[in-house]
């Protein structure tokens, strides 16, 4: 392009050329002319312009522009392939694209031929220029051509197309995977094939997914994939693709593995904690065990780093914990939880509680609408994130301590009006809030409020008046209640009037507040006043009190008693005679008349007989009695009222009538001579009028014809009688006279000659005919004093031992001299007595005689009956009845027979009576069970005993609880009144069965065979008889009884059930409606009948029709009643139809039930349901209200919900019973518990089935409600007097229904006796209940929470009252507890008795003294004691009481047992019954004779010898000093014999010998308590001998007795061979030959020996080999000197054989070795002079030369002085210590010598203090006994400890124990030597010889003459062991209370060798 451009000056013309007005500059030339572009191409096409601009000059520039275009021929981008094959039925594209400018256009042929795509639908020309071919058919193979042509050219391109049919391939098939559990997973299977492959999937031979079948979760992509969603665990395993088409299959498998998904299982839950506690956020997670997960929280989105601060601190299991919590800590938590098996999060709200802040601005004001009340307003505080339960209200009145108001006020109040207020008080509040954690602090004081004053409220109290005088009153009152005063009282009005007469009040006016009497003075005597009090305040004049009437008090008559008139009717009787005073003179009521007479002179002993008023007669009648006779006297009459007596009537002389005489005084004798004699006496003390002369008479005695009289004047007092006859006993009889007669005789016998003497004293004493009360004493009159004997007189001691008792006289009999026998009367039964008497004459009483024989008085039957007898209430059908039982000398019988009987029965005098007996006499008390309820019963109690019955004790009555009634209504009948009514009636209940007073009926409802609770409808008041039951279910058969209920509660249900059906009604919809199959066309519907058919279902309707509004008529089809299915056909796919069943009854059509449903075959489960929510103010107690979204229905329309609640924390789901509709999103959840956290879950179901369950829940807590259950009261006992002791025990947790704030105490006073008449009639109002009926429950609250017992005080005494409790937390309070009963005024003691001592009278009594509880705590008269005792060791064998009915403080325990400690306790009782006992005090009884000992047991029984063993006595009764053993034949023994003992203790053994006559009886007295087992040895052979034991303490018990036959026995062996006797040096071998071996094999043979010239054998070796037939042993063990017999004893288990003949003896002389000699002796002693000679003189020599030399040590010359003690006893280990005893005192220390390396000893010697026997002959002994043995003692310390184990006999070479097995043989007296007298000078052989080797085997080395210290080769396998009597189950190595002898230690032990080691 050229731009020629023109301008001046040329030089500054500048050219620029811009393509599309961007500057270009290459291709410019010729002066930028010329622009040229080589090659031109697409982009060089634009807008160019030329622009010349002149530089340096303002002149505009110039441009001029043209366009370019560049065409450019079709050129192909895209070319098909050459050769193109393609599959039938495929879509094929043939690429064609090209390019060129402009856009070529392109066109297709098909074999030369055009194609038209429009025109062929398979063919389709696409957007880039390709053909498509749609569904290929083997017709589209050939020659296709592309043509691209534009305006530069064209081109064209070619293809072959070749249709193919092919077999399939699976090009891309599935893998193996891994898919975590409920996510999506995708198995690939692409395939090639002609035509297009089917494709199959499989899992093993399920088919999942195909063209025809699709499983839910599988689904078959197009591409031949499978989508498994959700994966699911159980999906795992090999998945198979099948591609098949009509050339062939192919398939392709791969494994899928699932893990399981990582789920938060355990997600944090929201929580409420308390401020400063500790808060933990669980995350439990459930993974697969191959992932690993990672934990991440959050807050608030926020990360939380964990390692921040020590407060947060993540643990293992995901768990965040979270302490010292505060609010920063409130927020949302959320935990991540990642891993490779997926992710998951949860969260949870953390709520941080603390105590509220404290209400805020309280303000108290005086309420303006209200008197007496505030008005109390404060504003709502902080509620410290918990909400607030309740608000606390405090009260300060008058300035005193704050008290609690209100303790529970709603904490959605913000105001309160206090009401209840005291008028003229001021008051101040504070309040404080109270949320979960607690109490706020208090709010500020409110400023104070007073209540203005009012008149006072309440009138004074206790207004009492009583007369004081005839003319006052003193009336006292106490102030009107404190609260009630409603101001300061300035003081009292006192009103009074007559009583009953029209007149006006007097008024008193007392102006201080604190007077509270007033004597009313100057009123009328003796009348009628009532009296009222009011008190008064500034305010005004309160309430007057009730009036209370007073009679001001009588006054004494004022006239006397009018017309007396007395006289005497006889010698000691004055009648008088009077008229009555006139009332209105009396002055009060006539109490009577006082009749009066006195002598002149004596007035002060007037005789006074009262008269009760006579109303009837107007004269009245009196006598005076019993006055002296002959005697004046003044009389008078007055009249009396209760103040005193009124004048007397003016005096009157009277004089009694005359009357014989009584005796002469004072009749006696004197001057008596043989002829005459004087008789002297004094004038009679009653003389009874005037005497007229003496008589006097007399007579020899009994000789009534010799009577001479004499009558004498009244002045003589003296009379000689003469003419008498010498020495001849006369009668004399004197008597006074007077004109009525003569008087009484007195009389006594004389002899002539001689005076009267002191009689002497009744003898010979018997007595017969004795009975219950009486007995008849014979008698020989004693000395009679010459004269006759005027009275006899009889003593008696009472009681059984009669050591201490007195004697008293018990009966007299006068006037009968010639007595010889009389019968003492007035006697106790049953009752032991002495009798003595006394004669009586003219001189004096004599002397007693000598008491008679003791005798019993029979029985007979009590006189008396059980006094203080109480009948009590105890139980709906029992009473307690409680009487005093009879004192000991009461019972008139045998203790044991004595008893009660008890009668009782209805006091409506229904039924018979019942008795019934107990036979205990101490018993006091009895509960009469078996009663009729609610009945009074009269009860009666007396005492029998083996004779018979004593008097019924007064009736006392009582009446049995009220309780529930025993039956139900009679006649209950029901009728239905509607489809939903019925009427119920009922007749009464039986009146026996009612058990109390019917306070109501409830009729008991529910459906026939449902296992529902029934339902109560009340009808109160015990009047109805009928009741109207609304709410039934329709047409429902009802179950229907009836029960009355009394204040206990409801009785027994009527029976049989009434039944009655409601009445029909229409039916409900039809349920369970579901559309098990779903066409496009047709459904089929099915559908259960209706819940509540109401009737009997006639018919069922159904319509459907489109659910559309523009739906026009629906069909309806009436089916059968059966018919329960239905198929709907059609239907228009792919739309929503309704449909609707309705049932019929004859009352017609009922209420239809709809359901939708989709017509289409893709129907699935719906999803679930959203997170359910509930709303705080949709929480109730028992409900809430629960709401969600519905999730999608899957096609096939919801048909109802399911809800399902979880109770927290560790609650399984539950399903919830309610069914919800298909149409709800909110249902209430009823029958939850209330206070309790829940989470709740909700799934949909539809035709297709269940949706998974929604998420859960929020947790919620539902309210608090009342308590539904009672505490139980355990026990309600009387305490004191006037409390109780409540205990109880409270409901269970679940059963408060929140926090418990306390219990609640109710109690009143039961009035039993006011309510006997109420079951007699019915109560007027039918809605009078019983607290109408009996006073008000008296309430008590009691807040501490922990309670289970509490004190009631201040009750009344001797009243009932009924006691409930209930529970109560901040909603309400709970049910009240059933009633229960309880006497107050009877309380059993609280103290025990005090000061008890207890002291030891002798070995079987105790003494036991006390003094009573304190005088507070005896609740009441005691009534006497319980003595418990027992002893010490063993008390619950031995425990006993003794009761005492009499509160006497001290007792005699006898009949103990004797040594024994005893436990003493006292409890005191009273008519309560017993109180505690007091603290055990223990006393010993004193030493008695011990019991006999244990059982005998023989062993080791040999022909001559038996060891003897014995248990200690049971009961020692003592300190046991010993034992005696006491053995003889039962049968004389023939020959003289020789007889021997042995005994051992735990010290070791010991022997001696004891001569024996033939039949004598040997007694061995054995000291001390250890000894329990001796050897005798002095038997002879199968003769049975009695052993008798006895143990001593201070005196001998009982023995035990045993017998024992000597052996052999049968079965035993035979005798061994005859010994034969070989000696080598100081060794002797034993040989013999076997014997009979007897019904048993030999076991093992022993030897005896014997000292030849004594005749008692002792066994030597024991326990040698059953195979041995020979023995050597050392001579050592013989003594010596002496010679031996020896035999030998086989042994089996029958027993010891017969022996062998002894062997010939064998002296144990042994020769003396060289250095005993005496000549060796004197040379030793010789060369010992020389040498220490010649040793003086060099130390004389050395001391000369060296004298002042330093002295030298001479210590080193020390060594060789003597042995030390420790080296002389040193010890080999085969070796034993043994201990020579020489006949001098031994020491311990030095006692051990060395001899032939073996210790040796004798055996010990007991002292001869420790055995004594009885035999005379002891001299036989006393020389084997020398006296100094005896002093071989030891302390007892050191005896003790004689029981070590076996390892002590084993000893140290270096260290001698200080308890060795010397020192135990030497520590015992009782030990003895009896071989030989030892022989001066012979030192002794060795006692005992010891073998013993390492392994335990049985040592069999021969004897050989080394220098072996083995003197013997005893064969001693450690396995053999015979026991000498051992206690049983004592292990052989442990210490037994049995002294074990050496043959019985254990193995291993080094035991001493039995035989010389046994005692002879």
């Amino acid at each position: 392009m050229e731009c020629v451009a023109n301008a001046r000056p040329l030089i500054k013309l500048h050219i620029i050329w811009k393509k599309d007005g961007v500057p270009i500059s290459s291709g410019i030339s010729d002066y930028s002319r010329r622009l040229t572009i080589l090659n031109p191409t697409l982009g060089d096409s634009g807008y160019y312009e030329c622009e010349a601009v002149l530089r340096s000059s303002s002149v505009p520039a110039v441009a001029e522009g043209a366009y370019l275009s560049v065409l450019e021929p079709p050129q192909f981008v895209k070319e098909p392939e050459r050769h193109i094959t393609a599959e039938m039925e495929k879509v094929v594209a043939i690429p064609c694209q090209a390019k060129g400018v402009p856009p070529p256009d392109m066109a297709w042929y098909k074999d030369a031929s055009l194609i038209h795509p429009e025109q062929l639908s398979r063919f389709q020309l696409l957007a880039d220029g390709s053909l498509q071919i749609s569904g290929l058919l083997p017709d589209d193979t050939g020659m296709f051509q592309c043509f691209a042509r534009n305006a530069a050219g064209e081109v064209q391109t070619t293809t072959y197309l070749a249709v193919t049919s092919i077999a399939p391939n699976i090009t891309r098939g599935p893998q193996d995977s891994t898919v975590i559990d409920g996510m999506s997973v995708i198995l690939n299977c692409e395939t090639s094939g002609a035509p297009r492959p089917a494709i199959t999937w499989q899992k093993g031979e399920r088919i999942l997914a195909s063209g025809s079948v699709q499983l839910p979760r599988f689904t078959l992509l197009e591409s031949g994939s499978l989508l498994i969603s959700p994966a699911h665990l159980t999906d795992a395993g090999t998945y198979t693709c099948l591609a098949t088409n009509s050339r062939g299959v192919d398939e392709a498998s791969a494994d899928l593995v699932v893990w399981a998904r990582t789920r938060i299982t355990d997600p944090p839950q929201d929580q409420s904690v308390i401020k400063g506690t500790k808060a933990s956020m669980s995350c439990g997670v459930t993974h697969d065990p191959s992932v690993d997960v990672r934990y991440v929280w959050e807050k608030d989105g926020a990360p939380l780093g964990t390692e921040s601060g020590p407060r947060l601190r993540l643990d293992e299991a995901g768990t965040l914990h979270i302490s010292q919590t505060w609010s920063g800590d409130i927020g949302t938590y959320t935990c991540k939880v990642l891993s490779a098996g997926g992710n998951d999060s949860r969260s949870a709200h953390l709520r941080v509680r603390q105590l509220p802040h404290a209400p805020e601005s309280p303000v108290a004001i005086l309420s303006p609408l209200e008197k007496r009340a505030i008005n109390l307003t404060w504003a709502k505080p902080f509620d410290g994130n918990s909400p607030l339960l309740r608000y606390l209200v405090e009260i300060s009145e008058n300035n005193a301590p704050w008290t609690v108001l209100l303790a529970s006020v709603d904490p959605e109040l913000t105001w309160v009006v206090v009401r209840g207020l005291v008028p003229a008080r001021s008051y101040q509040f504070r309040l404080c809030a109270v949320n979960d954690v607690g109490r706020s602090q208090f709010s500020k004081d409110t400023e104070r409020v007073s209540l203005p004053e009012e008149p006072p409220s309440a009138p004074p109290q206790n207004v009492i008046a009583s007369g004081r005088t005839n003319q006052s009153i003193m009336i006292q009152w106490q102030p009107p209640p404190e609260s009630h005063q409603n101001g300061v009282l300035k003081g009292y009005i006192i009103r009074y009037c007559l009583a009953g007469l029209p007149v006006g009040y007097q008024f008193k006016n007392i102006t201080n507040a604190d007077v509270n009497n007033l004597l009313l003075e100057d009123l009328i005597i003796w009348t009628n006043y009532e009296i009222e009090v009011a008190a008064y305040n500034s305010a005004g004049l309160g309430v007057y009190s009730m009036k209370v009437t007073e009679w001001t008090l009588q006054g004494v008559p004022t006239v006397p008693p009018g017309n007396v008139q007395t006289e005497a009717t006889n010698s000691t009787t004055i009648r008088f005679t009077w008229n009555p005073p006139s009332p209105q003179f009396i002055n009060g009521i006539n109490q009577g008349y006082k009749l009066i007479a006195w002598e002149p002179e004596h007035e002060e002993e007037a005789t006074v007989v009262t008269v009760r008023p006579n109303f009837q007669d107007s004269v009245h009648v009196g006598y005076v009695v019993g006055l002296k006779k002959f005697t004046e006297y003044l009389t008078s009459v007055l009249c009396f009222t209760t103040p005193g007596d009124g004048p007397r009537s003016p005096p009157q002389l009277v004089r009694t009538h005359e009357d014989v005489p009584g005796p002469v005084g004072h009749l006696s004798f004197s001057e008596i001579l043989d002829t005459s004699l004087k008789v002297s006496w004094q004038e009679p003390l009653e003389k009874n009028g005037i005497l007229t002369g003496y008589r006097i008479s007399w007579e020899e005695y009994n000789r009534t014809n010799t009577r001479v009289t004499h009558y004498l004047p009244n002045v003589t007092l003296e009379y000689r009688v003469t003419g008498l006859t010498a020495l001849t006993t006369y009668t004399i009889e004197v008597a006074a006279m007077t004109s009525k007669g003569q008087g009484q005789v007195s009389s006594s016998t004389i002899s002539s000659g001689v005076p009267p003497e002191l009689p002497g004293a009744p003898t010979n004493l018997g007595i017969s005919n004795i009975g219950p009360r009486s007995v008849t004493l014979q008698f020989r009159p004693g000395y009679d004093g010459k004269t006759s004997i005027s009275r006899w007189q009889v003593e008696a001691q009472v009681g059984q031992n009669g050591e201490a008792e007195e004697w008293g006289l018990v009966h007299q009999l006068a006037n009968e001299p010639d007595a010889r026998s009389m019968e003492v009367p007035n006697l106790n039964p049953y009752t032991y007595y002495s009798f003595r008497m006394r004669q009586v004459n003219i001189v004096g009483t004599s002397p007693p005689s000598l008491p008679s024989r003791r005798i019993q008085t029979l029985q007979a039957p009590p006189d008396v009956a059980p006094a203080n007898v109480t009948l009590r209430t105890a139980s709906e059908t029992s009473l307690w009845l409680r009487w005093m039982p009879l004192l000991e000398q009461e019972y008139n019988g045998n203790p044991d027979s004595v008893g009660y009987r008890i009668r009782y029965l209805r006091s409506d005098g229904r039924g018979r009576a019942v008795v019934h007996t107990i036979h205990d006499r101490v018993e006091r008390e009895y509960t009469i069970e078996d009663l009729e309820e609610w009945t009074e019963y009269r009860v009666q109690v007396q005492a029998f005993n083996a004779i018979g019955s004593g008097p019924w004790s007064h009736l006392v009555l009582g009446r049995t609880r009220e309780s529930v009634p025993s039956s139900g209504p009679s006649n209950v009948s029901a009728q239905a009144t509607s489809s939903s009514s019925m009427l119920v009636r009922w007749s009464d209940i039986p009146e026996a069965d009612c058990n109390g007073l019917i306070l109501g009926y409830k009729v008991m409802y529910k459906e026939k065979d449902s296992e529902a609770r029934a339902q109560f409808w009340l009808a109160e008041g015990n009047a109805s008889r009928s009741a109207q039951l609304t709410g039934l279910g329709k047409f429902t058969l009802y179950e229907i009884r009836v029960l009355a209920f009394t204040r206990i509660g409801d009785g027994v249900p009527s029976r049989p059930p009434v039944l009655e059906r409601t009445l029909d009604d229409v039916p409900g919809p039809p349920v369970g409606m579901l559309f098990p199959e779903v066409r496009t066309t047709s459904v089929r519907l099915i559908w259960q009948p209706p819940a509540a058919p109401n009737g009997i279902i006639l018919a069922y309707q159904l319509t459907h029709r489109l659910n559309t509004t523009t739906a026009n008529a629906a069909v309806s089809e009436v089916l059968g009643p059966s018919t329960r299915q239905y198929t709907a056909t059609g239907l228009q796919p792919e739309a929503t139809y309704l449909f609707r069943i309705a049932a019929q009854t004859r009352k017609g059509w009922g209420e239809a039930a709809e359901a939708l449903v989709v017509t289409t075959e893709k129907r699935d489960r719906p999803q679930p349901p959203s997170k359910p929510l509930v709303r705080q103010e949709d929480v109730r107690a028992r409900s809430v209200l629960l709401s969600w979204e519905p999730g999608s229905d899957g096609l096939s329309p919801v048909r109802f919900y399911t809800v399902q609640t979880r109770e927290l924390p560790s609650g399984e789901w539950a399903l919830h019973p309610a069914s919800v509709s298909h149409n709800a999103t909110a249902v209430i959840v009823d029958r939850l518990k209330p206070f309790t956290s829940y989470k709740f879950r909700v799934k949909a179901t539809n035709d297709i089935g269940d949706s998974e369950y929604s998420e859960e829940s929020e947790s919620l807590t539902t309210l608090q409600a009342a308590p539904e259950e009672a505490p139980t009261i355990l026990s309600v006992t009387p305490h004191t007097t006037t409390s109780v002791l409540i205990r109880w025990q409270p409901p269970s947790e679940d059963k408060i229904n929140g926090i418990l704030l306390g219990f609640r105490l109710r109690y009143r006073e039961l009035l039993y006796d006011t309510l006997r008449g109420f079951t007699l009639h019915s109560i007027g109002n039918p809605s009078t209940t019983w607290a109408e009926l009996t006073p008000v429950y008296a309430v008590h609250n009691l807040s501490e929470v922990s309670l289970t017992q509490y004190e009631l005080d201040n009750l009344s005494k001797h009243r009932r009252y009924e006691i409930r409790m209930s529970v109560y937390n901040a909603v309400g309070e709970g049910p009240p507890s059933p009633p229960q009963e309880v006497f107050v005024g009877e309380a059993v003691p609280t103290g025990a008795p005090q000061n008890v001592a207890v002291k030891a009278a002798t070995a079987t009594q105790l003494d036991v003294t006390w003094e009573p509880p304190p005088a507070e705590s005896q609740n009441g008269d005691i009534q006497g004691y319980k003595i418990h005792f027992w002893e010490a060791q063993r008390q619950n064998e031995s425990t006993r009481v003794k009761t005492l009915f009499l509160p006497e403080t001290g007792v005699k325990l006898k009949n103990l047992t004797g040594y024994t400690s005893y436990w003493v306790s006292i409890a005191a009782f009273n008519a309560a019954g017993d109180g505690p006992r007091s603290t055990p005090v223990t006393a010993r009884t004193q030493q008695a004779a011990p019991s006999a000992p244990g059982s005998i047991r023989f062993s080791e029984l040999t022909t001559t010898s038996v060891n003897v063993s014995w248990e200690p006595p049971p009961l020692p009764n003592g300190i046991l000093e010993g034992y005696r053993l006491i053995y003889e034949p039962c049968m004389p023994v023939d020959g003289e014999g020789t007889a021997g003992a042995s005994e051992g203790t735990r010290g070791g053994p010991g022997s001696a010998s004891i001569p024996a006559g033939v039949s004598k009886i040997v007694t061995v007295d054995v000291k001390g308590n250890s000894p329990l087992w001796m050897k005798v040895k002095d038997l002879a052979e199968g003769i049975t001998y009695r052993f008798r034991i006895r143990a001593k303490t201070f005196t001998y018990g009982p023995d035990v007795e045993a017998n024992i036959t000597t052996g052999p026995g049968e079965g035993a062996p035979g005798p061994p061979g005859e010994p034969f006797i070989s000696r080598y040096g100081s060794a002797i071998t034993i040989h013999w030959t076997s014997g009979d071996p007897g019904q048993g094999p030999i076991t093992r043979y022993v030897i005896e020996a014997r000292p030849s010239d004594e005749g008692l054998w002792d066994i030597l070796i024991k326990d040698i080999p059953k195979e041995v037939t020979s023995y050597t042993f050392s001579m050592d063990i013989l003594k010596q000197g002496v010679s031996y017999d020896f035999r030998v004893i086989a042994v089996n288990d029958y027993g010891y054989g017969t022996p062998s003949t002894p062997s010939p003896s064998v002296s144990a002389q042994k020769a003396n070795p060289f250095y005993e000699e005496w000549w060796f002796l004197v040379v030793i002693a010789l060369v010992g002079l020389i040498f220490i000679l010649l040793l003086v003189f060099v130390l004389i020599i050395r001391g000369q030369s060296k004298k002042y030399a330093k002295k030298s040590d001479s210590g080193n010359g020390s060594k060789a002085n003597a042995l030390t003690h420790g080296e002389m006893v040193s010890l080999d280990e085969s070796s034993f210590p043994a201990l020579e005893l020489n006949n001098r005192r031994l020491s311990v220390k030095n006692s051990f010598c060395r001899k032939n390396g073996i210790y040796t000893r004798s055996p010990p010697r007991p002292s001869p203090g420790s055995l004594h026997y009885s035999d005379e002959d002891v001299t036989k002994y006393n020389d084997l006994i020398p006296a100094e043995s005896s002093s071989l003692t030891e302390k007892p310390s050191e005896v003790s400890d004689s029981q070590g184990s076996d390892s002590e006999y084993e000893v140290d070479p270096g260290h001698q124990k200080a308890h060795s097995f010397v020192n135990h043989y030497i520590s015992d007296p009782t030990y003895y030597n009896s071989w030989r007298r030892q022989q001066k000078g012979i030192s002794r052989a060795q006692a005992y010889s010891y073998t013993e080797s390492d392994s335990g085997e049985p040592d069999h080395t021969p004897l050989s003459n080394s220098t072996s210290t083995q003197q013997g080769s005893l064969f001693r396998p450690k396995a053999s062991r015979t026991p000498t009597p051992q206690t049983p189950g004592n292990p052989p190595s442990q210490p037994g209370t049995l002294y074990r002898p050496p043959s019985s230690l254990a193995p291993g032990s080094r035991a001493p060798i039995a035989g010389f080691s046994s005692f002879v």
